[in-house]
């Protein structure tokens, strides 16, 4: 996986140079602001699961200087970091491992960003015992609305503000609106997820044929989804028990799913619309559109200059 991991940073690395005209990578949080000037899109690297690390702590660093800027610790299942809210055998760790616990410190020393979307309820409390910088849930949404272990009780909710971070609401199906267990979709989905091990692929012809009997499942039995107006209200949830500071968006979009009235990048403004509608403000509004996960980068940032 690190070697995969690195070509992959390497593919992005091309794509970017061969639309260099409209784009470029950034490394900093003001970097966004500069490309905007420029008329180009910025490109922020995140790494989604801490597996490529191994137990080497030295690719934290290795991963940084490649542009890495923030790392989800875990994915799906358990890796050496720490334990995952989704992995059907139970933790390994209870938590963050004592490497996963050299690996957060490392993140604070070099000013990268650590993203605890994923991570089990343990390891999320290690977390903010342990760093001393704020924290990301960059694509999570609210428990206490959507009963799931992906996503964050308010008690995670208040730590995580406390803490100075930000959660970033999923707009992915699932994490919205329970599921319908008596539904095709969902008989087929859970099939699909035994047959390839919770989605623990061995090599990449075996995750694209199961990504593309995903698609034939929602094609053949198609899901009804959460609307926007079920996802902003995972929003109000936040800002009315932390305020508007800490929360934003994290579509998830790469993972499938969406919402009925919001099936890509081009449908966000109607989201923009229903905050509007429900009194928001413009700063608000910004803040929640990304100005809170840039309030927190640059605080890790200074966090780093500082250390």
């Amino acid at each position: 996986m690190y070697a995969l991991a690195n070509r992959i940073l390497d593919s992005i690395y091309v794509e970017v140079d061969r639309n260099k005209e409209i784009s470029g990578l950034a490394f900093a949080p003001d970097d966004v602001v500069r490309f905007k000037k420029e008329g180009k899109r910025a490109i922020y690297i995140g790494m989604e699961n801490g597996y490529p690390i191994g137990t080497d702590l030295s690719r934290v660093e290795h991963f940084y200087n490649r542009g890495v800027r923030y790392i989800t610790l875990c994915h799906t299942s358990n890796n050496d970091i720490c334990d995952s809210s989704t992995d059907k055998k139970g933790p390994d760790h209870n938590g963050l491992s004592d490497f996963g616990k050299e690996v957060v410190k490392k993140m604070n020393e070099l000013g990268m960003i650590i993203d605890v979307s994923h991570i089990s309820d343990k390891s999320f409390y290690d977390v903010i015992e342990l760093s001393d910088a704020p924290v990301i849930a960059s694509h999570s949404s609210v428990r206490a609305i959507c009963d799931h272990p992906r996503n964050m009780t308010d008690d995670m909710i208040k730590k995580l503000a406390e803490k100075g971070g930000v959660i970033q609401i999923c707009l992915l199906g699932n994490y919205i609106k329970k599921a319908d267990t008596t539904s095709m979709n969902y008989i087929k989905k859970q099939e699909l997820r035994e047959k390839y091990n919770n989605f623990d692929f061995k090599n990449e012809a075996e995750r694209d044929s199961a990504w593309a009997e995903w698609r034939r499942i929602n094609k053949e039995y198609p899901q009804k989804l959460p609307t926007i107006a079920d996802a902003v209200d995972h929003i109000d949830h936040v800002v009315k028990l932390v305020g508007v500071d800490y929360v934003g968006i994290g579509s998830d979009f790469d993972g499938g799913g969406g919402l009925a009235d919001c099936k890509d990048v081009s449908d966000y403004p109607k989201i923009t619309e229903e905050l509007l509608r429900r009194g928001y403000s413009e700063e608000d509004i910004a803040k929640i559109w990304g100005g809170n996960f840039l309030r927190v980068f640059r605080e890790i940032e200074k966090h780093k200059k500082d250390s």
